[in-house]
């Protein structure tokens, strides 16, 4: 019983001179609020667009983030990855500035040409490596 107390007292001893892991972890950064708004049309055939944003009052002014959006079917397949609207770029791994953006998703599958099935859809933002957010969206034909 001894050994006990004496383990519990050295490990209530050392957690008191430890420093806190989110204190160790805490970032001089800031970090963006991201947004992913609804699809539009939802539910839609055969194409949609996706907004989204990267909002945050950007004290570097020209800091970039590492954007991807993709599209997984209910298994959790990689569909597509959807166009950044206005310059074509699929949205894997993009740079992007602090601002209101939106992709596109021409309904394909792939590579293959072929028009996605109808069914439920989910696409999920991720910003610096780090998923953020997912939504649902519905395809009828």
């Amino acid at each position: 019983m001894k050994r006990v107390w004496s383990a519990l007292g050295l490990v209530l001893a050392l957690t008191a001179f430890m420093p806190r892991a989110s204190q160790a972890q805490t970032s001089s950064a800031k970090k963006p609020s991201i947004t992913l708004g609804q699809n539009f049309p939802n539910p839609f055939n055969p194409e949609t667009t996706i907004p989204f944003g990267l909002e945050v009052t950007c004290p570097e002014g020209s800091r970039q983030y590492r954007v991807t959006l993709k599209i997984f079917n209910m298994l959790s397949q990689l569909v597509k990855v959807p166009l950044l609207k206005g310059s074509g770029t699929p949205l894997n791994n993009v740079l992007l500035p602090c601002g209101q953006y939106q992709a596109y998703w021409d309904g394909k599958v792939l590579d293959t040409g072929r028009e996605a099935a109808s069914g439920v859809y989910y696409y999920r933002i991720e910003v610096d490596g780090i998923v953020v957010l997912s939504k649902k969206m519905i395809s009828i034909k």
